[in-house]
C-alpha cells in the first residue's frame, strides 16, 4: 500500500492550491471529486443504471448527466440520496484504490473534501487539513461562485465543522495568508511525508 496523505478542508479553504504546490513536488494527487465524476461519465455502467432509475430527465442533451436535476432529485428525498450512495461510493473507492495502487510517487495525495463527513480518515496513514477562517470561506466563495453572503453560509453550515476537521488532522496549513506561504508550509510537509513514507516501507520490509 502507497503511503497516502488525506488532504481535506472546507469550501474555499483552498484545497486545490495545497495540492497543486504537492503536485509540483512530483507527488501524485488523486481527487475524490475528480473520480466522482469520472465514474458517471457517458459509457460508464453507474450512468446506465442512474438513468434507469430516476428516467431520462436525468440526462442532458449529449446523453451526460443533468447534475442539477439529479441534485433536486435527492435533495428532498433520503431515499433516493441513500439509492445513489449504495451505487456510486463502492465504485469510488474501487477507482481511488486502483489509483492509490498504479502511483509511482514516494507517497499520493488522496484529496477528499468530505473525509469527515464520510468518516474515510481511517483509509488514510495521516490527515492533513486546510484551515480557515469562516469570514475567508465565506468570502472566497461568494467571490468564486457568484453567490450571496447568506447562500455560503448555508453552504459552510451543511458541511462538517472547523473544530470536527481538526480534531482529526494530524497536520494543518493555515491558509489565511498568501499563496507563497502555502508553499513554505508545503515544502516542510513535503520532506516530512517522504520521511515517513520511507519509514513505513522499511517497516513494510521487515
Amino acid at each position: 500500500m502507497v503511503y497516502t496523505v488525506a488532504l481535506t478542508g472546507g469550501i474555499g479553504s483552498g484545497k486545490s492550491t495545497v495540492a497543486e504546490a504537492f503536485s509540483r513536488s512530483g507527488i501524485t494527487v488523486i481527487d475524490a471529486d475528480v473520480i466522482a465524476r469520472q465514474v458517471v461519465e457517458p459509457g460508464q455502467r453507474a450512468l446506465a443504471l442512474i438513468s434507469q432509475h430516476f428516467g431520462p430527465k436525468i440526462l442532458l442533451e449529449d446523453g451526460s448527466l443533468n447534475r442539477r436535476a439529479l441534485r433536486e432529485e435527492i435533495f428532498s428525498s433520503p431515499q433516493q440520496k441513500q439509492w445513489l450512495n449504495n451505487l456510486l461510493h463502492p465504485l469510488i473507492q474501487q477507482q481511488t484504490r486502483d489509483e492509490i495502487a498504479r502511483a509511482t510517487s514516494p507517497y499520493v495525495l488522496w484529496v477528499v473534501p468530505l473525509l469527515v463527513e464520510n468518516n474515510l480518515q481511517q483509509r488514510a496513514n495521516r490527515v492533513l487539513v486546510v484551515d480557515v477562517s469562516p469570514e475567508t470561506q465565506i468570502a472566497r466563495t461568494m467571490l468564486r461562485d457568484n453567490v450571496s453572503r447568506e447562500h455560503a453560509q448555508q453552504i459552510l453550515a451543511a458541511q462538517a465543522s472547523r473544530e470536527a476537521r481538526l480534531a482529526v488532522a494530524d497536520d494543518v496549513i493555515n491558509n489565511d495568508g498568501s499563496p507563497q506561504d502555502v508553499v513554505v508550509h508545503v515544502d516542510r510537509l513535503h520532506r516530512q511525508y517522504l520521511k515517513l513514507a520511507a519509514q513505513a516501507a522499511q517497516q513494510e520490509t521487515k
